[in-house]
């Protein structure tokens, strides 16, 4: 096939307006756009920050299932968290415990990271951390990681936020 043939004038054109339209995002966001999973969270049914966390995830894309018990020790037990990364609530989404007002970019990056783990925690209720935000906080931040927590109990951090 020469340089200027019809079929490669076509092929040429064909690529270009391919290229264009990944451009424009009429093609990659389809591709990209991989829905999140379920998530399920327990919590205290009086609990107002864990309300707030919801509406922060749910604002961040996630379809919640709120569960209300009189105490999440016994489910953040059962999943194997231990106590030392306790906060307020739990949660359970693609396999993994989030424990804790995890910022919802710290799960989605989870989730597509897949890391061999049990899951992440924000331990106890930091100001300023997703549902600990809110006008009766002020403004007021305190800096805090999210925890990469492993099966054997140990973490790192995997996301600090100042």
């Amino acid at each position: 096939m020469n340089q200027h043939s019809p079929t490669r004038r076509r092929a040429l054109r064909t690529a270009m307006h391919l290229s264009s339209a990944c451009l424009a995002g009429l093609i990659l966001p389809s591709i990209a756009a991989t829905p999140l999973p379920d998530m399920t969270v327990w919590k205290s049914p009086t609990c107002g920050c864990c309300n707030d966390w919801i509406q922060h995830l749910q604002d961040n894309g996630f379809k919640v299932e709120a569960v209300n018990v009189p105490d999440s020790r016994h489910v953040r037990a059962k999943f194997g968290m231990p106590a030392k990364f306790a906060s307020c609530h739990t949660g359970l989404v693609g396999g993994y415990v989030v424990e804790g007002h995890v910022p919802a970019r710290e799960i989605r990056k989870l989730l597509r990271e897949k890391p061999a783990a049990l899951g992440i925690s924000v331990p106890a209720m930091p100001l300023g951390s997703p549902g600990m935000d809110g006008p009766s906080y002020r403004g007021m931040r305190d800096p805090y990681d999210v925890l990469l927590v492993q099966r054997d109990g140990t973490a790192r951090v995997y996301a600090s936020y100042q």
